[in-house]
């Protein structure tokens, strides 16, 4: 890759799709939304151009430039909150990432890298494969499904490649305070005991270092028409992740295990397939959940 178009790029695993991207010596279009209060966290680069443009406006989207090589869509409206279950709002996400790829093809690109989610499956007791079934349980993972599979179709009309990936539970600095991570870390810097569920999912966490690189390296080699969940392809029980935090952070505090009550569609096993992932890319996780919480911290 030697130049690339990026959308969410001021997300959690958008911020660290750039710094890895700043290391590899390649030139990125960041479409920013006017005003975006996360623009400052934006690292510095003469590698970066920034371009207002929010989701709305990649339709009639203009630039002079039309020699891009790979298509990184990550931006999307309401990942969290009553919001994923807005269906008008759904509805308008899967337009965008359609629109993403039509401006992908007038600016030159060859491949289309869309971020889906591990919502597309609703709920399952086996590790989340390209070829596994998929009844999603909320409007976003409704519209993530059909966002992946529509845009698939649209690529292959202009001649671009396309893959789409099934995004698990991604940690690391920047990641959105509401998660349970961010939570559980900042009650326990404050002396506060976190009030949680009791925990007893399988669940497959993954370093936001290792999705960056994850993408990058399904932009150079990922496969056309493939989907790649993206985790550490590795689960153990919630609780066991929280306990590992805590004795990190203040082990002194503890966690209030079962103060919460499981949601309605709760999953219980949550794993990614990296199979496939592996093999046409030869990705790797470098990053062990202690090396990234403690990255974590310090990024705080």
């Amino acid at each position: 890759m030697r130049k690339v178009v990026i959308t969410g790029a001021t997300g959690m695993i958008g911020l660290e799709l750039i710094q890895q991207l700043i290391e590899r010596n390649v030139d990125m279009l960041l479409l920013i939304r006017e005003g975006s209060s996360k623009i400052t966290k934006l690292p510095k680069s003469n590698l970066i151009k920034i371009v207002c443009c929010d989701l709305k406006q990649l339709k009639t989207f203009q630039y002079e430039n039309a020699d891009y090589d790979v298509f990184f869509h990550l931006g999307w409206d309401s990942t969290i909150g009553d919001g994923r279950n807005d269906t008008d709002l759904q509805s308008s996400n899967i337009q965008y990432t359609l629109d993403a790829v039509d401006l992908a093809y007038r600016l030159g690109c060859k491949a289309f890298i869309g971020a889906g989610s591990q919502a597309e499956y609703g709920i399952k007791t086996e590790s989340l494969s390209a070829n596994l079934s998929c009844f999603p349980t909320t409007g976003y993972g409704i519209a993530k499904l059909c966002a992946g599979q529509l845009s698939r179709i649209k690529a292959n009309q202009l001649g671009l490649r396309h893959c789409w990936t099934r995004i698990l539970s991604i940690y690391g600095p920047n990641d959105n305070p509401n998660t349970l991570i961010s939570y559980v870390i900042h009650s326990l810097q404050a002396g506060i005991c976190p009030k949680v569920t009791k925990c007893e999912q399988q669940w497959d966490y993954l370093y936001v270092g290792d999705c960056a690189s994850a993408l990058i390296e399904i932009g150079t080699h990922g496969k056309n028409g493939k989907v790649y969940p993206i985790g550490s392809g590795q689960a153990r029980p919630l609780k066991s992740y929280l306990e590992e935090i805590r004795q990190l952070v203040n082990p002194n505090i503890e966690i209030l295990y079962g103060a919460k009550n499981y949601s309605e569609y709760q999953p219980m096993y949550l794993c990614a397939d990296i199979h496939d992932l592996k093999v046409d890319t030869d990705f790797e996780v470098s990053t062990t959940f202690k090396k990234g919480i403690i990255n974590t911290i310090k990024n705080l």
